[in-house]
């Protein structure tokens, strides 16, 4: 895999490091902006590995030795908040536990095992390339990055204009190692249906219960027009409804919240546009930024992990793949089921043969420079 006359750290010793620091990690609470304690210790750790690093708000980023400027550059990427312990918890979340060769603890499996991985990774790398290896056929940016699990603005968005240009990005997420390959977007509308108020005893006012029940049904009829080969169609759902003060009194709104998973084939202005479009209430939506993604499946790197035994499938779930507006792909060991459940957990294996595998993805991996 590299030049014998090059040392580098023994995998054994990548992955006792990885498991080391994810312990570390579950012991020190990170919930989304409350992130600055394991900031400060992804950043010590890099640091005593001889890595310069760089930091901004509770974002920790490194790069590469030995750049070269007409190589492309490939971000390693994933995060390090979690969300809350669920009130299902039998143990302490934040006691890094083995047990018949789990570890458990609260964000071991999202995105713990996947960040300790590339970390590992990038020491890799680092080690390598520091050494001028002859092998070298890109340049490599690790981002530890805050805020993931409520998609805030202060985590890897924050810092991308700070990254340079990028030509790909390996997005840790537990996906069981397989290839992620294209992932749905999210956009939330809040909506709001206007009548007038009037007596319900008599023939007074106009319900705007009934006036949003008729684009309540468009949203769970209506079918877009450009299906992705990959992500299937857009999908709308409207989960929360609020209306009305009380029994005798018409309502004169009604609020109600739609839920959509988009695709790579419509950014979600587009498809804002043409809600717009058919519809009679008042649009508020939340946010454009988390536009669906996809990978082509002819891309050197998807074809290295189909190469090692990998399949292809497209995610249901967002990720911080969302805000990246260049080729990427989502890849990680652990399993997505398992995270924020109770007494989440991540086969110790599991990190072992994720770190393998990023390791072995980027070995020789060539991919084009995009301008």
């Amino acid at each position: 895999m590299v030049a014998t006359d090059l040392q580098t750290p023994p995998l054994a010793q990548l992955t006792a490091e990885a498991s080391e620091l994810l312990k570390s990690l579950i012991r020190t609470p990170s919930f989304s902006r409350e992130e600055g304690p394991t900031a400060e210790l992804i950043n010590d750790y890099l640091q005593q590995k001889g890595i310069v690093t760089h930091r901004q708000g509770h974002n920790v980023w490194a790069f590469s030795p030995n750049w070269q400027p007409h190589l492309p550059t490939i971000l390693l990427n994933s995060h390090h908040d979690t969300v809350r312990p669920n009130a299902g918890y039998t143990r302490d979340p934040f006691s890094p536990e083995v047990e018949d060769g789990r570890l458990y603890g609260l964000g071991s499996n999202d995105a713990g095992g996947c960040l300790v991985g590339l970390i590992g990774t990038f020491v890799h790398y680092h080690t390598l390339f520091a050494q001028n290896w002859p092998g070298q056929t890109f340049n490599l940016v690790l981002a530890a990055t805050a805020e993931e699990e409520i998609s805030g603005k202060g985590g890897v968005e924050l810092i991308l204009p700070q990254l340079g240009h990028l030509d790909l990005a390996i997005v840790g997420e537990p996906t069981q190692t397989q290839l992620a390959v294209a992932e749905k977007g999210l956009m939330v509308l809040d909506c709001t249906a206007r009548g007038r108020a009037g007596h319900a005893a008599r023939n007074e006012g106009e319900n705007a219960i009934y006036k949003a029940l008729a684009d309540m049904e468009w949203f769970r009829h209506y079918q877009f027009e450009k299906i992705s080969e990959m992500l299937g169609p857009v999908k709308m759902t409207v989960t929360v409804i609020n209306a009305g003060s009380q029994h005798n009194v018409v309502p004169d709104t009604c609020t109600f919240t739609v839920d959509i998973r988009t695709t790579d084939v419509y950014r979600n202005a587009e498809v804002l546009d043409i809600i717009r479009q058919h519809v009679s209430c008042e649009i508020k939506e939340r946010s454009f930024r988390l536009n669906a993604s996809s990978i082509p499946l002819s891309h050197p790197i998807v074809k290295r992990g189909q190469a090692l035994g990998r399949t292809c499938y497209a995610s249901p779930t967002t990720s911080d793949q969302a805000l990246m507006p260049f080729t990427s792909i989502k890849i990680g060991p652990g399993d997505s089921a398992r995270s924020h459940t109770a007494n989440e957990f991540i086969y110790l294996d599991e990190i072992t043969a994720g770190l393998r595998f990023y390791i072995d993805l980027l070995d020789g991996l060539q991919i084009p420079r995009t301008v």
